[in-house]
């Protein structure tokens, strides 16, 4: 349930094209859904704009196709499942139609929505071995509503890559900086611009980058002061963060007098 949804629920009650009970039955999934083995946050889309995001691994299929269900049951008009392997997407595609799924960012969802936000988010990877997480990021700022522009391949090593680009990376709204290694690349972004870098640090690496600390705790110690960073290969974290500041305004908005609910 999401604020689209509930305001035409109260919008048909207060017309009399629903009588009490039939609202009271739908308000009852307030504010979550117990499926037995999970409950369902179908409060999280009034709150966030977005439904509850599902973290594929450790779920068994039938209990992914569950959840899903109910979310496409309580009329969610988005859905997410984040770090799906491509047989385990076939197999609920079969189940389920219209459903597109990314493989390189592992990602299955609806129909991406057109952008809604007038600025867009920057995801810029230092490697390709860091497209995984780069594409992850990218994906979930789209699904979300943003527009997101991309910049990969473009790693200190060659710094070049990335100075062609300054314009394009000064005018984003937010940057998603995904590198392994020694994970210099958020800080070198970050110093040529102005705006919210969001590092995030990649499992990718040699011995000494153990399986990201190393970039995890340069991007922590970075010197530059408009760097976040969030948690080793999170970048459905940072791509959701990063609409949030894209966005800037809060989803919820409050109707002008005489306007419906």
């Amino acid at each position: 349930m999401d604020e689209t949804y509930l305001r035409n629920l109260l919008n048909d009650y207060r017309r009399g094209k629903k009588d009490l009970e039939k609202t009271l039955a739908e308000l009852k999934t307030l504010p979550y859904k117990d499926l037995g083995f999970a409950r369902l946050d179908t409060h999280r889309g009034l709150r966030f704009g977005f439904p509850e995001v599902i973290f594929a691994p450790g779920k068994t299929d039938q209990q992914l196709l569950a959840i899903l269900q109910e979310v496409i049951r309580q009329k969610q008009r988005h859905l997410l499942v984040t770090r799906l392997t491509a047989e385990r997407a076939a197999l609920i595609r079969k189940k389920i139609r219209g459903l597109t799924y990314f493989p390189d960012g592992r990602l299955l969802t609806g129909k991406l929505p057109k952008p809604s936000t007038r600025g867009y988010v920057m995801v810029i990877s230092a490697g390709t071995s860091d497209l995984p997480v780069a594409r992850e990021a990218e994906i979930t700022g789209r699904v979300l509503g943003s527009r997101v522009e991309t910049l990969f391949d473009v790693g200190v090593a060659g710094l070049h890559r990335l100075l062609d680009s300054v314009e394009k990376i000064q005018q984003a709204s937010c940057l998603v900086v995904v590198a392994g290694m020694e994970g210099a690349l958020p800080s070198v972004v970050a110093g040529i611009c102005g705006k919210p870098v969001i590092g995030v640090p990649t499992s990718i690496g040699y011995g000494a980058s153990l399986s990201g600390f190393t970039p995890l705790l340069t991007m922590l110690n970075s010197c530059s002061p408009n760097v976040s960073v969030v948690n080793i290969d999170n970048g459905f974290g940072a791509g959701f963060i990063a609409h949030l500041i894209n966005r800037g305004t809060p989803h919820l908005t409050s109707p002008a007098r005489g306007e419906e609910l």
